[in-house]
Order: structure tokens, then sequence, then C-alpha cells
């Protein structure tokens, strides 16, 4: 075998080694580095915290994106971060956590709203620089619920509401919404049936502040490499004062 055909089946080694890495990282994670330039997180399902879920649900760990943030912040190999979410919600802390570590971020990110991105998925999904909803995307604003014994008295209520607060206070932080109209949303009794809060489709979650803008992946794509081109965070902060 001649030299050129060594390093012919080395490169065609290492590409089947980068593409089992890949299968597998989607497998496990839900995540891929697109380019070698973006990686590509998605949150699916229920985000669980600190109580395990059933194994035929389908979730987002908390302890595993966590460290997967950190990691890419610090990676030189990786300029920006694009986000896809379809959630139900899940744990309000464990939520809150990714949300928090998703803001505090240098490099650029942009979220993308595919299928649904409920209850503490909503904060998930203003965390980042730029946030896009396609056109039959949903958001889902409603007061904290806790499943389970739950202790009927004032320190309970107390507790729910600081939660909610610190909810309304991140989301009215971090996109065009103010808290006021948020908490409105949030107690609406006339458009979820079956419980309190509101439901917003695609355009009307831009309408309302939440979403920058509608969109599919094509666009939240070309934002990001724009975003990375100019090597800095998107007009952010003249968008919220508009």
């Amino acid at each position: 075998m001649g030299r050129d055909d060594q390093k012919q089946e080395q490169k065609e080694e290492q590409r089947e080694s980068q593409e089992k890495e890949q299968r597998e990282a989607i497998r496990d994670t839900g995540e891929v580095a697109l380019n070698q330039r973006i990686h590509l997180l998605s949150v699916i399902g229920e985000i669980e915290g600190h109580d395990c879920l059933p194994n035929n649900s389908k979730t987002t760990k908390y302890e595993h994106v966590l460290p997967k943030l950190a990691a890419i912040e610090d990676s030189p190999d990786i300029d920006g971060l694009l986000i896809l979410l379809n959630t139900v919600g899940g744990d309000v802390e464990a939520g809150l956590a990714i949300a928090e570590m998703i803001a505090s971020m240098s490099k650029p990110t942009v979220s993308l709203v595919l299928g649904g991105s409920h209850s503490i998925g909503v904060p998930i999904a203003v965390s980042t620089d730029y946030s896009f909803i396609v056109k039959t995307g949903t958001m889902v604003i409603h007061p904290v619920r806790m499943n389970g014994t739950v202790i009927g008295a004032p320190q309970t209520y107390d507790y729910f509401r600081q939660m909610q607060d610190r909810i309304l206070g991140f989301i009215s932080d971090h996109s065009k919404a103010s808290r006021d109209r948020l908490e409105e949303l949030m107690l609406d009794t006339g458009i979820l049936t079956k419980d309190l809060g509101t439901i917003l489709v695609g355009q009307e979650a831009v309408r309302e502040g939440l979403i920058n803008e509608t969109g599919g992946i094509g666009k939240a794509l070309k934002k990001l490499y724009e975003m990375i081109r100019q090597g800095k965070e998107p007009d952010k902060h003249e968008w919220l004062q508009r």
C-alpha cells in the first residue's frame, strides 16, 4: 500500500470515527457540533431536576446541561451556541439554573422554539441573545405548580409566590415583555381551559415581546453566524429598551 493510500485510509477512519461520535452525542444528549464553530444543544421533553423521572419519559437533565454549557464557554473551538427547544417544562430550580447559565455566557447564543417551550421553558427560550419561534410553536405561561403532597399553610403560598416572582423577574429582564403583562398572562382564566395561564402561538409570542421574531432553522443559523462575524452580541440592550 502506497503512502497516499495510507493517508486516504486514515482520513476515512477519522471521518468514520467523527461520525460515530456525532451519532452517539445526538443519541445520548441531543448535542452536535455544526461546522466546528457552532454547538447545537437541544432542550426536549421534561426538564429533570433532583428527582429522576421514569425511563420512558423524554427528559433534559440539568446535571448534563450545566457542565456542557461551561465547556462550550471555555472552548476556543466553539464560537456560538444554538439552542433548540421543544419542552413541556419541568423542575423550576433546574430550569432557572439552565437559563441563568445561558444568559451569563459571553459567546453569541440563539434559541429556536420548535413545537413548544412551556412553563419553565419560557425563561430558557428568552435567556439567549436572540430568539426565534416557528409559526406553529407555542409558549405557555402559568402559575407555579407542585406535584405530590402540599402543606396548606401561608408559608407554602409565600414560597410559590417567591418562585413566581423569580420567574417573572428573569423573563422581564431578558425580554421586552413587562412584568405586569407577564403576570396578567400567567393568571388569565379565559384562555387555558383546564387551568390558569395563557398559550401564545408563534407570532403572538413575538407581539407580547417574549421572542424576537418568527423563523426556522435557516434564520436562526444565519443570525448566529452574523453575530459571530460581528464578534459581539446583537443590539440586545437596544432591543430591550425599545
